[in-house]
């Protein structure tokens, strides 16, 4: 379902819009949204950004541009639930380049800075630095980066021992 408050820029491809749930969000041009995914309103993403299937991303968020987010990524937006409703969800940002893994959690008010990785399954309770991998619950650094060039050869090392496998 995508309601009438969704804007959705030029060349944004839905999987199936009978198969997601999209409430009041923006979603920048060239972006993916997979199957199974809930955007609810406030929601702002950039552009070229993938959200794969069974993400969930809920008010409080803004993502930037070419943000990768994995499989059943789940972000959340309050830090103590409780029945009030007069609820004030704090701010989660994620800049542009980061990459968030499969079934990550994000609790709401962190930062994850540009060119960041977020391993499979971590469980982020606060900001993940730039040109940094982030695993484990809680996460924490497991790698830093000097420059963006160091970590784009670590992207491509990672690639090519997986191909070989």
């Amino acid at each position: 379902m995508i309601d009438d408050d969704v804007v959705l820029g030029e060349n944004v491809r839905i999987f199936d819009a009978s198969l997601v749930n999209l409430f009041g969000c923006t979603i920048g041009a060239d972006s993916f949204i997979g199957p199974f995914v809930e955007i609810t309103r406030g929601v702002v993403i950039g552009r070229r950004c993938t959200v794969e299937s069974h993400a969930f991303i809920c008010d409080g968020v803004s993502i930037g541009d070419d943000v990768f987010v994995g499989h059943g990524a789940m972000f959340t937006n309050d830090l103590y639930p409780r029945t009030d409703r007069h609820v004030v969800y704090p701010r989660t940002r994620v800049e542009d380049f980061a990459s968030i893994g499969s079934n990550a959690t994000v609790v709401g008010g962190v930062t994850i800075h540009g060119h960041s990785i977020v391993g499979a399954g971590a469980v982020v309770t606060r900001d993940v630095p730039p040109l940094a991998v982030v695993a484990g619950n809680p996460a924490r650094v497991i790698r830093r980066f000097a420059s963006l060039d160091e970590l784009k050869a670590y992207i491509r090392s990672r690639q090519a021992s997986a191909s070989e496998r």
